[in-house]
């Protein structure tokens, strides 16, 4: 598997990983995380203006899609029932991970490349998204309680710091 910035050519095979993402979510008990086609083609594009948005490939085709940007993100100044596990140090965040479900070691992927950034990641997931859960836990992240969106969305926020 590959990861590499992802190009404005690469929009429509995102948008594409994106909606199997979408299907993925619901149909593991997770209707709610990702409504009305978030993320849109403008925050993609937006992604892809600052240089964030990489995409994995499989056997040379895109096989999904994650946003890797660097912190402070402004909703993770606040979180509530619990702590960071280091609030001083530099740290990456990743969003918006997608991935076809025919498709494995993405995540693992995902990790391996941040990993080569940094040895502070930061996540966030709906309550209902039971499979990233499961993942994050599985790769050594720690529950670290709950942020909140600038909607107001509640979301379970995860870290991991490898010293």
């Amino acid at each position: 598997m590959i990861v590499r910035q992802a190009a404005a050519v690469d929009i429509p095979a995102i948008m594409a990983v994106l909606e199997a993402a979408r299907g993925i979510m619901r149909a593991s008990g997770n209707p709610s995380q990702w409504p009305d086609g978030y993320p849109t083609l403008s925050m993609i594009e937006g992604d892809l203006s600052r240089g964030v948005g990489h995409v994995l490939e499989a056997n040379g085709t895109v096989a999904g899609y994650f946003a890797c940007i660097p912190g402070p993100d402004p909703t993770y100044g606040y979180i509530e029932g619990g702590a960071w596990l280091d609030d001083t140090l530099p740290y990456y965040v990743v969003h918006r991970i997608a991935s076809y479900p025919h498709v494995h070691g993405i995540f693992a992927g995902i990790i391996d490349f941040v990993s080569g950034l940094t040895n502070n990641i930061r996540i966030d997931t709906h309550r209902d998204n039971r499979i990233m859960q499961h993942l994050l836990a599985r790769h050594g992240f720690t529950y670290c309680g709950v942020i909140y969106l600038l909607s107001g969305a509640p979301r379970l926020a995860y870290q991991r710091v490898i010293m």
